[in-house]
């Protein structure tokens, strides 16, 4: 790309005329297929399912489900986060998981969290950089894809501290 030359990323939501770009793009980057429950999720979601633009290039998207917990509140899964392999180091994947994580922060959303195949290194390291952790592993959790181990990987968000 250009050097020195100053290209925006900018992020568009997903809406019923422009799904099929996130269908694409999840064709093209995951090795499991999503149904039609995992689109209708991403529709719903709002703002938490993301595509990302590179100079006018759609070359990433995230996409995640509102869940209740037990006690009421409400935690962000993480069902896709991925950029097209040529856009990978410029901040795109930065850019969508910062904007989820400060839907979290503005909204008292106490819990983010995805499943990562165990071997997914690249995207291990990328969500360590921004204070995830793994806190389980899921033995035989994919089916049709090497190796079918996934980790559970989370990350609590600062809420308030009541002083005591």
């Amino acid at each position: 790309m250009g050097a020195g030359r100053e290209v925006s990323i900018s992020l568009d939501g997903v809406r019923d005329k422009n799904l099929m770009q996130l269908k694409k793009l999840n064709t093209v980057l995951f090795p499991v297929r999503y149904n039609d429950k995992y689109y209708a999720d991403a529709l719903v979601s709002g703002e938490f399912t993301k595509l990302a633009y590179y100079s006018d290039i759609c070359v990433g998207a995230i996409a995640c489900r509102l869940e209740r917990k037990e006690g009421g509140g409400l935690c962000v899964y993480i069902m896709t986060l991925g950029v097209l392999a040529p856009y990978r180091g410029l901040g795109v994947g930065s850019r969508l998981l910062n904007h989820v994580l400060e839907l979290c922060s503005k909204q008292n959303i106490s819990e983010i969290y995805l499943h990562v195949q165990t071997n997914n290194e690249d995207a291990i390291k990328f969500y360590k950089k921004f204070g995830f952790e793994i806190r389980d592993t899921i033995r035989n959790y994919y089916i049709n894809i090497e190796p079918p181990d996934c980790y559970v990987v989370s990350k609590s968000l600062d809420q308030p501290q009541v002083k005591k």
